[in-house]
Order: structure tokens, then C-alpha cells, then sequence
């Protein structure tokens, strides 16, 4: 096996595993984006159209029964592959109110995959008749155009495919080139560049392929110089191939590190907002379960479960407030300051540390006061708004559930005792009770 034939399965492997990647999102995602649909549709045609490029498949096939089925398979499955990406083009370009201004481009865009859609079945029955009528197939082929060089009906079958081809090639290229241009997220720009730039290959591809058959048909080259030429320009193809689904990718990718972040979320929220649900079992939509279910709840997307956990553990928050004094407050500062500098005296507390470690006592502190019935009464002080965006609130809310796993129940009983022992006038009175059942706990 020859690096290039390597290289073939390797190219034919990648863009099949972007195709299967990209298949959900496809099937099951929004009825209306037809972007999803119409960009997998690409990998998927250009994948079944690269392992018929593989060197074990195209000879299987093309020394099957119909000689040269493999040439005509990937030329077929190439055309639906360059219909689709064209139908991506104008998907992306969204819709504009009717009798408003459409830009030129995107004019553009749609009178060349309305023309593409016709194009489409024309070039494909004229590549069925010329296959079955003027290209020699009186001898299975292995490297097709290396092996017909010099032959007309060989030449023309093909210049009729490449003529679809880099037409296709030329409008992704200018297109891609556009949107590069107008690209605001730095990996939309590097993804739209890398295809931008596999567009300029395939049209590099198509001209250079295109002219050596038709010089080939006057004057017919060597043996080995159209072999060698042939390998060079297939090299060029699987470099195509490569940018173009690396670049396709990196979206796609910054959104799936986006979702891995949400899950990370997820999983670090998860126990403080279960614990806060099953207090208050009234508060969240549905009842709270395991990490596992949780995080395959995909009827609900991530980032809107992410948001309705940090509203719930908020309003939990508020709730607790009415369960306990005023002086809980401090009482969880000296205990996080304790914890954060180790129980060192004269340390000083690391501020970092000891801002989540503080909430985290004064809600597992709150949260026992509640568990041993304490009754509700007036709002007692909690800390100012940490975060000013929603981001920032769940950031800050994922420290704090770190936190609060670190902290034991009897420290939480503690830091209680000692707030409610602290605590003036008609609070110290009713501190008995309250702190006669936290011992009991504890």
C-alpha cells in the first residue's frame, strides 16, 4: 500500500466520522434548520464518495460486473455531496422580510444553487450515457484518468463532471471568502478560512485536471508522467479534503467545548441543588434525580437547565433566609475563615476560598435549621449579588456547591449553635429549642 492509498482511507475515515458526528443534530434537530441537514448532507455524500477512492473498494468495484463502477458511483455520490453544499450556502444566509433589501451575494448565492439543483440531474444522466457509450471500458481501470489519458470519450466524460465540480468550487470559495471576511468569533473566521481555502484547491484541482485531458486527447503523454500527475493532483484532493472537514469542524467543536462546560456545570451544581429540590420539593419543574438522568434529560438543552438550576438554588436561598438569624451571617464568615486558612491563627483568610466557603456554611447551616423545623420568620442578611451576569452567577455557584461538599453536617450544626447563641433579644430566647435539636442531630 502506497502513502497516497494511506492517505485515502485515512481522509475517507475522517470525513465518515464528521458525517456520523453531525448525524443527530441532522435527524433530530429543528425542523426548520435546514443548515444542519444540508451541511451533513456534504459530509456524508463527500464520505461515501472518498471510500470509493479507497484502493480496496474501487477495485472491488471496478472489476465487478459493470467495469468502472466505482467512477461512476463517486462521481454520482460527489454531485449530490456539491448540491447539498451549495443548498448550505443560501441556508446560511437566513431569510429576509419579504419586499426588503437581499444583498448581492446572496442573490448570488440562491440564483447559483436554483441553476445547481437543474444542473444537478442534467449532469447526471449526461455522465450516465457517456459512461455507457463513449468511455472505453473494454479494461477494468485502477487510476481512471491516468489510464484513459489521451482518450476522447474519457475526456469529455470528465470534463463534463469537472465542469460541475469547479463551478461548485469556485462559488464556495467566494462565498467562504465573504463570510471570512465578515467572520466576527475568531474560530468562525479560522473554520471559514480553512474551507475557504479547500475551495481554491478543488478549483486548482478541476482547471489542472480538465487541461491535462485535453492536452492528453492531442498530444498523449507518458505512461508514467500521466500516473505521476495523477497522484499529485489526488494528494492535493486529500489535502482538500482534510481542510475542509477540520475547518467545517471547529464551529461545531467550540460549540461541543461550550456543552462540555455545561456539564461540568451540571455535575458540579448537581448535589447542592438536589439537597435545596428535596427541602423544597415544590420549587424545581420536576423532581430531582440522579446525576446520570439529569445529564441526559436531552428533551431540555443544557444551557437552559443550567440556568433553572442556579434560579432554583437561588430562590432556595431566599427561602432559608427566613429559617435563621441574622448573626448566621457572621458565624459562617469566621468558620470559613477558619477553614480557609487551615484553623492557622493570626492566617489570613484566602479571599478566594473563604467567599464560597462562607455561603457554603450559612446554606448548610440554614438548610439544617429548616430539617429540624424551625419556624419561619423574617428575612435575615445574606451577602450582596456576587455575580452581575448569568455566567458569573453560575461560575460563582459552582464554587460554592464545591465548597459545600467539603463541609461536614456537625461543623454546619456548629456554626448554627454558635449563631443562634449569638443572636439578640427574642432570637436568644427561642435559641433553645433550635439549638437542643441541632445537638440531638449533631
Amino acid at each position: 500500500m502506497t502513502p497516497l492509498d494511506l492517505a485515502g482511507y485515512l481522509i475517507a475515515a475522517l470525513m465518515t466520522a464528521v458525517a456520523l458526528w453531525r448525524m443527530p443534530a441532522a435527524l433530530w434537530g429543528d425542523e426548520e434548520d435546514k443548515r444542519r441537514r444540508a451541511l451533513w448532507g456534504c459530509y456524508a455524500g463527500f464520505a461515501a464518495a472518498l471510500w470509493t477512492k479507497t484502493r480496496a473498494v474501487r477495485i472491488a468495484l471496478n472489476d465487478s460486473a459493470v467495469t468502472d463502477l466505482a467512477v461512476l458511483i463517486k462521481h454520482y455520490t460527489a454531485t449530490i455531496a456539491i448540491l447539498a453544499i451549495l443548498s448550505y450556502i443560501v441556508a446560511i444566509y437566513g431569510q429576509y422580510p419579504d419586499g426588503g433589501t437581499v444583498p448581492r451575494h446572496v442573490r448570488f448565492a440562491r440564483t447559483i444553487q436554483q441553476v445547481a439543483a437543474k444542473a444537478s440531474i442534467a449532469t447526471l444522466v449526461l455522465l450516465t450515457v457517456l459512461f455507457f457509450t463513449v468511455v472505453d471500458r473494454s479494461v477494468p481501470s485502477d487510476r481512471f484518468v491516468a489510464d484513459h489519458a489521451g482518450q476522447w470519450g474519457a475526456t469529455l466524460y470528465m470534463s463534463v463532471f469537472y465542469l460541475y465540480l469547479g463551478a461548485a468550487s469556485a462559488v464556495c470559495a467566494y462565498q467562504w471568502a465573504l463570510a471570512t471576511a465578515g467572520a466576527g468569533l475568531r474560530h468562525l473566521r479560522i473554520g471559514l478560512g480553512m474551507m475557504t481555502f479547500a475551495m481554491f484547491i478543488g478549483v486548482g484541482y478541476t482547471v489542472s485536471r480538465t487541461l491535462f485531458l485535453w492536452v492528453s486527447a492531442i498530444d498523449t503523454p507518458s505512461e508514467s508522467f500521466a500516473l505521476r500527475f495523477d497522484e499529485i493532483t489526488e494528494a492535493a484532493q486529500v489535502v482538500l479534503f482534510a481542510f475542509f472537514a477540520v475547518g467545517a469542524s471547529i464551529p461545531a467543536l467550540s460549540k461541543g467545548r461550550r456543552r462540555a462546560k455545561l456539564w461540568r456545570a451540571q455535575a458540579g451544581l448537581h448535589g447542592l441543588w438536589r439537597e435545596l429540590m428535596t427541602a423544597f420539593p415544590e420549587q424545581p419543574f420536576d423532581p430531582p434525580a440522579s446525576l446520570a438522568r439529569e445529564l441526559t434529560r436531552f428533551g431540555t438543552p443544557a444551557d437552559l437547565r443550567i440556568d433553572r438550576w442556579a434560579a432554583d438554588i437561588a430562590d432556595a436561598v431566599e427561602k432559608l433566609r427566613h429559617y435563621v438569624p441574622d448573626t448566621l451571617l457572621p458565624a459562617a464568615k469566621n468558620a470559613a475563615a477558619d477553614g480557609a486558612t487551615g484553623g492557622a491563627t493570626g492566617g489570613s483568610a484566602d479571599s478566594e476560598k473563604a467567599g464560597p466557603l462562607t455561603e457554603a456554611y450559612w446554606i448548610k447551616a440554614a438548610l439544617t435549621a429548616k430539617n429540624n423545623g424551625t419556624p419561619a420568620s423574617t428575612a435575615a442578611a445574606v451577602e450582596a449579588q456576587h455575580a452581575t451576569d448569568q455566567d458569573g452567577e453560575v461560575a460563582w455557584l459552582v464554587r460554592v456547591a464545591t465548597a459545600y461538599r467539603t463541609v461536614p453536617q456537625d461543623q454546619a450544626a456548629q456554626v448554627l449553635a454558635a449563631a443562634l447563641s449569638a443572636a439578640p433579644g427574642p432570637s436568644t430566647a427561642a435559641a433553645t429549642p433550635r439549638t437542643a435539636s441541632t445537638e440531638e442531630t449533631a
